[in-house]
């Protein structure tokens, strides 16, 4: 993993992988944009069998929130 440091005072946000980043620094308030140099290379042997968007978030995207339930209905009045 690489060490992710905000270029204007060093202070380390994190450690990771990524292709793109952008952080703001909670010490200088400083927005970093990060890019990869080189796109992490897919391993060799694993099997895509997830179609052409393997890795992606596509089905979070689509979300959608539970239908509501209906109202309890009132208790009796004693």
């Amino acid at each position: 993993m690489e060490e992710i440091r905000c270029g204007a005072c060093r202070r380390k946000l994190g450690e990771g992988e990524y292709t793109r980043l952008v952080i703001k620094c909670p010490r200088c308030g400083a927005i970093n944009s990060l890019r990869a140099e080189s796109s992490i290379p897919e391993r060799h042997g694993a099997s895509n069998t997830t179609g052409p968007h393997h890795g992606s978030h596509h089905s979070l995207d689509r979300r959608q929130t539970p239908p509501r339930r209906a109202a309890p209905e009132p208790l009796p009045a004693p």
